[in-house]
């Protein structure tokens, strides 16, 4: 597959969300976005880092519609009240990025009483995800089909998930490492996915019924030169040497090539209706199989999941 922003379609009218926008992945996530006259709202920790990469974007294409959209996703409240605030601002959504995750970072509970990784790249997309939903099936309901996608950024570290792909009798893997609990937050973005697919993608009883029809794909975006692999190299986990080779080797993509696959599942024309609900990775290299564990094909774990995830949710109180 060849794919190229610059092929990206006229976006203005469009309206998009991405999560970790203010830099990496996202930040070129939301660039090239704006480049193509869509109306972006960049999810963002720091209102101050925020506001300095919109200037930064701005500089470079004046007339983007970029707006601020403050999250932070190790607070589930600040994850409900920026998506009640978009839904004040606007009446249609046409994508949404999550693409914002930390990796491999030291055990660490939230104030919300989950695991770190589990939350910040699991648990608080799921639920920005279900608050946006009405309105994207509303928006999907009166444009073509492929007109509304979910993306949700994913790893092949999800192959690192422990036995069974999903501990539910301690979700926080306090006993196991760094890269198993990174490993199983990225397992929970493919199912996740599928799930998403399952009720409201290409041939979905929501699709039939004419009640909406949303795209979603689950994306590796590959060997990648962001802060996240820097802060990681830094934290001692072992990768330093490592990721200094790739580096040398060249097979360490920029980040603004890094977002190219989330690009092309967001917006580009070319993605095709039988792709939604796949796990993606548009440059196939060596080192970087895009293949899943049998975890992330398993139905009824995808199943067991979202009933978990949708009863821990409600119960805490941040969804309905």
């Amino acid at each position: 597959m060849t794919f190229h922003p610059d092929t990206l379609p006229d976006l203005k009218g469009k309206i998009f969300i991405v999560t970790g926008g203010n830099s990496g992945i996202g930040y070129s996530t939301v660039a090239h976005l704006a480049e193509h006259g869509a109306h972006v709202y960049m999810c963002a920790r720091s209102p101050g880092k925020g506001t300095a990469a919109i200037a930064n974007i701005k500089k470079i294409h004046p007339s983007a519609a970029i707006d601020l959209l403050q999250m932070d996703l190790m607070d589930l409240t600040s994850v409900v009240a920026a998506a009640k605030h978009f839904l004040a601002l606007e009446t249609a959504l046409h994508g949404l990025v999550n693409n914002a995750g930390i990796m491999a970072t030291p055990f660490e509970m939230t104030k919300d009483g989950h695991e770190a990784q589990w939350q910040t790249n699991y648990l608080a997309h799921w639920v920005l995800t279900g608050h946006l939903l009405p309105l994207m099936l509303r928006t999907a309901t009166t444009l073509p089909p492929g007109s509304v996608r979910i993306v949700n950024l994913t790893s092949s570290g999800h192959l690192g998930a422990p036995k069974g792909g999903i501990n539910f009798k301690d979700l926080s893997l306090k006993d196991s490492g760094p890269w198993a609990r990174y490993g199983q937050s990225k397992l929970a973005n493919i199912l996740h996915t599928k799930t998403l697919h399952k009720a409201y993608g290409p041939g979905s009883p929501s699709a039939r019924s004419r009640a909406g029809e949303i795209w979603v794909s689950s994306v590796h975006p590959g060997l990648v030169e962001t802060n996240l692999a820097t802060a990681v190299g830094e934290s001692g986990s072992g990768i330093t040497s490592v990721l200094a080779v790739l580096r040398m080797c060249g097979l360490l993509w920029p980040a603004d090539k890094g977002s190219w696959t989330s690009l092309f599942c967001a917006a580009s024309r070319e993605m095709k209706a039988e792709q939604s609900g796949t796990y993606l990775e548009i440059f196939g290299r060596f080192g970087e199989p895009c293949w899943q564990s049998g975890a992330a094909k398993d139905e009824k774990l995808a199943e067991r999941l979202e009933e978990w995830t949708e009863k821990e949710m409600m119960k805490e109180g941040w969804v309905r």
